[in-house]
């Protein structure tokens, strides 16, 4: 996240922290576990997406969308969201294979939606 926040020099992506107080008061409609388990984030029209169909467009407004487009293909989709699935639901356990840590601190005060 950090590296894509660098990259929005124009800010066209609101990050917003779910793991912070306001964010229950700003977004009561939204689930927050739902949220903790996948990336999330807002189109412009007001319509939820996530996983990485938000990755891509997220990199997308930054200009670096070809590093995740073949993601988006179709029969390139399929698979990689299955395993995007996986990553997500196992992500924890992942950081803690790499790092030697439960949670790295990023992850315990950071866990983020991206409004695009």
């Amino acid at each position: 996240m950090n590296k894509l926040k660098q990259l929005d020099k124009q800010q066209n992506i609101l990050f917003v922290d779910i793991q912070e107080p306001s964010f229950f008061v700003d977004y009561p409609h939204l689930d927050w576990k739902a949220l903790d388990a996948r990336i999330h984030g807002y189109l412009a029209d007001g319509s939820l997406i996530s996983g990485l169909d938000v990755t891509y467009l997220a990199w997308k407004l930054v200009g670096k969308g070809w590093v995740y487009a073949p993601l988006r293909w179709p029969v390139i989709k399929w698979f990689a969201d299955i395993a995007y699935n996986i990553f997500a639901k196992h992500r924890h356990r992942i950081s803690y294979m790499l790092t030697g840590k439960k949670r790295c601190v990023p992850c315990e005060t950071k866990s983020e939606k991206i409004d695009v």
